[in-house]
C-alpha cells in the first residue's frame, strides 16, 4: 500500500498509485521513498515505515516528517532546530551498528523537513517490560554491558544524547543487540560551549538535575541510563522511586521477588547520584566496576570436557597441527578434509537459498584466537574481559583481525587468514545438517556453548565446552567470529567453491560474523546464523579464528 504523507489527508492508496487519489499529492518522496504506514506521531511530526526503491534489495526505512502542531513561534523555531540537529548528529556519528544510519535529510516540495533513516525492527524496552515483565539483575547487567560502549562511542565524538529512556532503546530482532535511537535532543559539546547554559531538554522522569538547568554533561547520560535500569527492575515510575522528603532513592523498596546483588546495586546507586562530581564521570569507569563485580560473583567451571564417541565421521587426531608463537604460546590447528555440504538454511531470508559448496582441505583454529595468542603477535590485548589469558580475544575489528593475520604470516612465514563464510559453516557443521552441530534440541546447547543462559554475561576460557565431531571448540558461543566475506543480504550468486565472497574492499564496509556469543540467545547460536557488522567496529562479544588453506604451509 501507499500511505499519503500529506498531514491533512493521510489516505491509504493502492500499490500501483503514484499520486494520492484523495488529495492529489505525489506519494513517493524524491521518487524513491514509498511510505507504507504511519507508525508514530507527536507534537512535532509523524513517523512512517517506508521502502527505499533506489536500492536493489528494497530495504525498509523510516521517514520522519517535521510537522509541528499547536506551537508558538519560538516553539516552532526550536522544534525545527531540533529536527535539523537530529539529522546533523546522525550524520556526524557515522555508521555505528547500534545507532540508526542516516539515509537522507532534505526539505521537500511541500516545504516540510524530512529525515530518512535505517529502520530498526524490534521492541523498545518499554514494550519489552510490558510484554515480559520486570528485568532481573542479569538482564540489567547485560543491558549495561551492551549499551555503555554505545554511549562511549557518542561521548568520544563530543555528543551527549540527553534523552535516554526505555522508549529510545530498541532490542533489534535481527541480532538481539540494543540500539539507541532518537537523537533529536542530542547536543554537540565543544570546549567553547561546555560552560554555556542551554535549553532544558529530555524526559522529566529520566533527566539529570544538571540537565534540568540546561547544563548537560556526559555524566547526565549515565544518570538517565541508571534511572532507566531502576525503572526496568521495578516497573515503577522513577518519580515514585525517589523520596523527595528524604532526598534519596528508595528503589529497593519496590523490588518484588527480584533480588539485586549489593555489587550491582552499588553501581546503580552511583549512576543516579544527584551530585555530578560524585556520580560516575565516564563510561569506562562504569564498565570497569561492572566487569570486576561480574568476575567476582561468577564461578567458572574448570573441567575440560572430552570429545564424545563419534556417531558421525570425525577428523583424525593425527591431523592436529601446532604453531609455536613468540613466548612459546601454542596455536592449535585442525586439518579438515575436502568435501561438499549444503550451506545455509530455510529459517531466515539472509540464510537462503540453501546451496551446495565444495571445498578443498584446509586447516582451521581449534579454538578462537585467545588473548595470549593475540598478545604474542600484536603486542597488546584489546579485550574487555581480561580475567584469563586463555579467554578469546574480543573488541577486535575486522581490520584488527586482518592485521593479526598479516603479522603472524610475517613471523611464521605461513599463510594464515580469516575463514570464508563457507569454510566457517563447513567446519562448524562437521558433517551435520541439523540446526546445531549436535542436533536440533536447543536444550543441549549449554553443553557445547557459552551463551546468554549460562555465560554470566562474559567470556570464558576456550575449550571448556564439548567440541563438535571434528574437534573444534566454541563454534556456537563465547564470541562471534569474523569471516573474510563482505556482507550480502542472501546467498544468491554466492561462490560454490568455498572462497570468500569479498566484493567490497572499503575498510569500513559491512563484513560477516558467524557463530553465537556469550551475549546471544539460542537462535543466534545455530550453525547457519549470520549477521553483519562494520569492519572498523570493536565489541566485547566479537573475536575471530584463523585458517590456513594449504597443508604444507602450516
Amino acid at each position: 500500500m501507499n500511505q499519503c504523507l500529506n498531514p491533512d489527508c493521510l489516505a491509504v492508496n493502492l500499490e500501483t498509485h503514484r499520486f494520492c487519489q484523495q488529495c492529489g499529492q505525489k506519494l513517493w518522496l524524491k521518487d524513491r521513498y514509498q511510505a507504507l504506514k504511519l507508525i508514530g506521531q507527536g507534537g512535532f511530526g509523524k513517523t512512517f515505515l517506508a521502502i527505499d526503491h533506489d536500492k536493489p534489495s528494497k530495504p525498509q526505512c523510516v521517514i520522519k516528517q517535521f510537522f509541528p502542531q499547536g506551537q508558538g513561534t519560538s516553539g516552532l523555531q526550536k522544534a525545527a532546530e531540533l529536527f535539523a540537529e537530529e539529522a546533523k548528529r546522525l550524520d556526524e556519528l557515522g555508521k555505528h551498528p547500534q545507532i540508526p544510519e542516516l539515509l537522507a535529510y532534505f526539505i521537500h516540495e511541500d516545504k516540510r523537513q524530512y529525515l530518512v533513516q535505517e529502520y530498526i525492527e524490534g521492541q523498545n524496552l518499554e514494550q519489552e517490560l510490558k510484554s515480559q515483565g520486570n528485568f532481573n539483575q542479569d538482564k540489567i547487567r547485560a543491558l549495561l554491558l551492551d549499551l555503555l560502549p554505545v554511549l562511549d562511542f557518542i561521548h568520544q565524538r563530543q555528543v551527549i544524547h540527553r534523552d535516554i529512556k526505555p522508549e529510545n532503546i530498541i532490542r533489534r530482532a535481527q541480532d538481539n543487540k540494543l540500539v539507541l535511537v532518537d537523537f533529536g535532543a542530542a547536543k554537540a559539546v565543544t570546549p567553547v560551549n561546555r560552560s554555556v547554559t542551554g535549553t532544558m531538554i529530555g524526559s522529566a522522569e529520566y533527566v539529570a538535575p544538571e540537565q534540568m538547568n540546561g547544563k548537560a554533561v556526559n555524566a547526565s547520560d549515565l544518570y538517565s541510563l541508571g534511572v532507566t535500569c531502576l525503572y526496568l527492575l521495578t516497573g515503577i515510575s522513577p518519580f515514585d522511586l525517589f523520596d523527595v522528603g528524604e532526598h534519596e532513592w528508595i528503589w529497593r523498596d519496590y523490588l518484588v521477588n527480584n533480588s539485586v546483588s549489593d555489587d550491582l546495586g552499588n553501581i546503580l546507586d552511583k549512576l543516579v547520584i544527584f551530585g555530578t562530581k560524585r556520580r560516575y564521570q565516564d563510561v569506562k569507569d562504569v564498565l570497569g566496576d561492572l566487569e570486576l563485580k561480574t568476575i567476582t560473583q561468577i564461578q567458572v567451571p574448570s573441567p575440560i570436557l572430552t570429545i564424545p564417541a563419534s556417531p558421525r565421521p570425525s577428523v583424525s587426531s593425527s591431523q592436529a597441527l601446532i604453531e609455536t608463537l613468540p613466548g612459546g604460546i601454542k596455536l592449535e590447528m585442525v586439518m579438515l578434509p575436502a568435501g561438499s555440504f549444503m550451506m545455509g538454511s530455510d529459517d531466515y531470508d539472509d540464510e537462503k537459498p540453501r546451496h551446495q559448496v565444495t571445498l578443498k582441505e584446509f586447516a582451521i583454529g581449534k579454538y578462537p584466537v585467545t588473548q595470549e595468542q593475540y598478545q604474542a603477535i600484536m603486542g597488546n590485548n584489546t579485550s574487555h574481559f581480561k580475567n584469563n589469558p586463555t579467554n578469546p580475544v574480543e573488541e577486535v575489528s575486522w581490520n584488527d583481525s586482518q592485521a593479526f593475520c598479516q603479522k603472524i604470516n610475517q613471523k611464521t612465514g605461513k599463510k594464515y587468514r580469516l575463514p570464508s563464510e563457507a569454510e566457517w559453516e563447513y567446519a562448524c557443521r562437521a558433517g551435520t545438517q541439523t540446526r546445531y552441530y549436535f542436533g536440533d534440541n536447543e536444550k543441549q546447547l549449554g553443553e557445547y556453548a557459552w551463551y546468554s543462559e549460562n555465560s554470566g554475561s562474559k567470556t570464558h576460557p576456550v575449550g571448556q565446552k564439548k567440541p563438535n565431531d571434528w574437534g573444534l571448540y566454541d563454534m556456537s558461543g563465547n564470541v562471534r567470529e569474523w569471516c573474510g566475506d563482505s556482507w550480502h543480504d542472501n546467498y544468491k550468486k554466492a561462490p560454490t567453491d568455498g572462497s570468500s565472497w569479498n566484493d567490497n574492499h572499503s575498510e569500513s564496509s559491512p563484513r560477516t560474523l558467524r557463530g553465537g556469543s556469550w551475549y546471544d540467545n539460542s537462535r543466534y547460536c545455530r550453525s547457519a546464523n549470520r549477521i553483519r557488522c562494520l569492519a572498523d567496529v570493536r565489541y566485547y562479544d566479537i573475536g575471530f579464528r584463523v585458517v590456513c588453506a594449504v597443508r604444507g604451509s602450516v
